[in-house]
């Protein structure tokens, strides 16, 4: 081999020796990273990840019948300072040291929470240390006062010169405070899903779906990149009418307050479409004042006599009892049926027609009617309670609405309880459906609290009146009970919710109005003492009708729990005149009727 030769080799494996050292050294290092720096370079490698952020999106409104807001989600600011950006910092601070003394300024009269003095320390200190994130105020401010903040002179250079930035809070508000507060319904936090109420029952249509962003970093600078638009929740239009919820919720509290019960609710529904108008749920806090906690409307309660004219018409339509038919309410003024005591704080020793046996709301004569109405058999009872379709359960926007309880006793006896409303449970909402009805002319439908959903103003979905029983009874069933209906408010002998007399004279007018004619029945009913039993002295006291009573508009239920005027409490004059009130001022207000002062008659337009 020549010397050339020799050369050549030489060079050739000099090379593949660095090339196999250099490959050795990556595949040990390879090895290296895998077996010792694995851990460490996979926390380096999470951190060059773009961080995926939801973009929340805005909750919906709940809406009153006539568009205004109910609930709204609205938005509000956070304003933070990043003190690092290097405009802040060129020139020795040229810029900060010009524009803070504006800036504090506008932030003091603008925000307020601190004076300028304040704003300027606070800044200057967080300035000096390079706080990459400072909440300039502890407070949210609103969208006016954001517009106002952005026409100061360093703001509006932006975020990249000034630092501060805007980072949005939405807030769920209620422009009417307290008004249907309870029904509306709440969510949890800020922007978490509903708790209760509309807000719970229709969380996912409000809620709408969040966007997505990501931080990635662009230019140097870490920013937010939208990957997926957030699609905001959808309106819920509500059948409330926020002037007649107004009317409502005044009432009741006002005579909750002279009666001081421990709670109260009140319920006003269109006769023809079941749309809720307004529906006031009040409790009495531990000051005496009163305040929406619960949904009363739709907890079930034992209904008392407002009963009667369920077990009533279940009797007449049976075939076996008339309204002319004749019941006697002995001298002694209670009566045994099996096992089961029955009392009476009517006239003892009288004798009524079935008419005005419910005129009177008289327990043992209605205890009377339905057991020899049925001859007895529960169960029979009970069956043709089911066909008029009161055993069921209707759909209800608010979560947790309870099912009424209207069960077969295991013995017979109970049928004569049940007669005048106890050991059945039904919620105001149910009764309240079931006059409807009455006044709907046998048609019973369901009450509605929403009539739409709505995108930027352009419906989605609207919601139709659902009819829960097209024929509640017979037409001659449905004439007697309506007559029954009337002598409660207009005979001034009988009627539990007539006239209130002193002396042979009318002391108070009860449900009867001038202004507009009212039936319905009164319902009074002992509340049950845990351990005590049935307490003569508590009591739950109820009206529910219907107005005016030519042609029904509207159907209206009050009830009261516990009202501490004892013994002068009386459902017809309480519940009654709630009620009166409620349908004098919402006629007035829809114009359905006209008073004519001098005149005194009801003028139809």
């Amino acid at each position: 081999m020549s010397d050339e030769q020799r050369n050549t080799v030489w060079r050739f494996a000099i090379i593949f020796i660095v090339i196999f050292i250099g490959f050795a050294a990556v595949i040990g290092k390879i090895i290296y990273i895998q077996a010792v720096e694995r851990d460490e370079w996979l926390k380096v490698a999470e951190k060059q990840v773009p961080t995926i952020k939801p973009i929340p999106a805005t909750r919906g409104n709940i809406l009153d019948c006539n568009g205004r807001l109910l609930a709204s989600s609205m938005p509000q600011y956070y304003i933070y300072m990043d003190t690092r950006v290097p405009a802040l910092h060129d020139k020795n601070g040229e810029l900060f040291n010009l524009y803070i003394d504006t800036l504090a300024y506008d932030l003091a009269s603008i925000v307020g929470g601190y004076s300028q003095a304040d704003y300027k320390s606070r800044i200057t200190r967080a300035y000096n240390r390079g706080e990459k994130r400072l909440r300039v105020c502890e407070s949210r401010i609103n969208y006016l006062q954001r517009q106002a903040l952005e026409q100061n002179v360093l703001i509006k250079k932006g975020k990249y010169k000034s630092g501060i930035f805007f980072e949005d809070q939405h807030r769920r508000i209620k422009p009417y405070g307290v008004l249907a507060s309870r029904t509306i319904g709440s969510i949890y936090g800020e922007g978490g899903s509903g708790n209760s109420g509309l807000e719970k029952g229709f969380d996912k249509e409000l809620k709408g779906v969040d966007g997505i962003s990501s931080i990635q970093k662009i230019g140097g600078r870490y920013e937010s990149v939208t990957v997926e638009e957030a699609k905001d929740g959808i309106d819920v239009v509500t059948t409330i009418d926020a002037n007649l919820q107004d009317i409502v919720e005044n009432a009741l509290r006002d005579r909750l307050e002279l009666v001081r019960g421990d709670w109260g609710c009140c319920v006003l529904m269109e006769t023809k479409s079941g749309h809720v108008k307004a529906i006031a749920n009040l409790d009495r806090s531990t000051d005496g004042t009163y305040s929406e906690a619960m949904n009363h409307a739709v907890t079930r309660v034992e209904p008392g006599s407002t009963f009667k004219t369920i077990a009533l018409m279940a009797a007449l339509d049976n075939g076996n009892v008339s309204i002319d038919d004749s019941v006697r309410v002995y001298r002694d003024g209670w009566l045994y049926l099996g096992k089961s005591k029955h009392t009476d704080s009517h006239p003892k020793d009288t004798i009524y027609t079935v008419r005005s046996a419910l005129a009177v709301s008289s327990n043992i004569a209605l205890a009377k009617i339905i057991t020899q109405a049925f001859d007895g058999n529960a169960e029979k009872f009970v069956q043709k309670l089911e066909r008029m379709n009161l055993r069921d359960s209707f759909y209800s926007e608010i979560q947790g609405a309870d099912a009424p309880r209207i069960q077969v006793p295991n013995d017979n006896v109970t049928i004569s309880k049940m007669a005048y409303g106890y050991s059945v449970e039904l919620s105001p909402m149910q009764i309240l459906s079931f006059y409807n009805g009455i006044a709907n002319n046998g048609k019973m439908i369901r009450p509605m609290l929403v009539s739409a959903l709505q995108k930027d103003g352009e419906i989605v979905k609207e919601f139709r009146t659902e009819t829960i029983k097209s024929s509640m009874c017979k037409r001659s069933t449905l004439n007697d009970i309506k007559l029954c209906l009337h002598d409660v408010v207009w005979d001034n002998n009988l009627g539990t919710a007539s006239v209130r007399k002193w002396q042979g004279h009318i002391a108070a007018y009860k449900a009867q109005s001038e202004l507009v004619h009212i039936a319905g029945k009164t319902g009074t009913a002992q509340l049950l003492i845990p351990h005590r039993g049935y307490s003569p002295r508590n009591h739950r006291m109820t009206f529910v009708g219907y107005f005016p009573e030519e042609n029904p508009q509207y159907t209206c239920i009050c009830m009261i729990e516990n009202p501490k005027n004892y013994p002068a409490y009386d459902a017809g004059y309480d519940c009654g005149g709630t009620v009166r009130v409620i349908a004098e001022k919402t006629m007035a207000y829809t114009g359905c009727y006209v008073y004519q002062d001098g005149e005194r008659y009801l003028v139809k337009r």
